[in-house]
């Protein structure tokens, strides 16, 4: 996603970042799928970081999208792990995506297997996060660019 802005206008910077960290040994359709999960739940919180609808050049509206960027990182188990614990003592926003969640089929159930299980026994696969561009890199610190 470009940040540049129409019209020779000077490329957008932000204050803050949108990031998905994945845990490294998650299967393709795997990583797709919590991504997906995870950014929806900043999507719906967090009104700040979505832009404005989009229309195509004969006037078809369609939803808008987040306003910047979604970085996608990976990491160990014991990394996700800690930049749990990390996104919790500074209060950003955040979703959580459990391996449990993989077996449910709605989300009545992954709110359920979410519920079930203490904060720091969460066996995570993944977690978005959203904040000032500081906190979150000091939240992901040690994890990798997702290839």
């Amino acid at each position: 996603m470009s940040t540049e802005s129409p019209v020779g206008n000077p490329p957008i910077r932000f204050d803050t970042k949108i990031a998905v960290l994945l845990r490294e040994d998650l299967e393709p359709w795997q990583r797709l799928n919590v991504t997906a999960f995870l950014v929806s739940g900043l999507g719906t919180t967090v009104p700040e970081v979505i832009g404005a609808p989009y229309e195509d050049g004969d006037g078809v509206s369609y939803l808008p999208m987040f306003r910047q960027p979604v970085l996608v990182f990976e990491a160990t188990k014991e990394t996700l792990t800690t930049a749990h614990a990390r996104v919790l003592s500074r209060s950003l926003p955040r979703a959580v995506f459990t391996d449990d969640l993989f077996t449910t089929g709605n989300d009545h159930d992954n709110r359920a297997a979410v519920r079930a299980v203490g904060t720091g026994e969460l066996d995570l696969v993944g977690l978005a996060v959203y904040g000032p561009k500081n906190a979150v890199d000091k939240v992901i610190k040690g994890a990798r660019m997702h290839p």
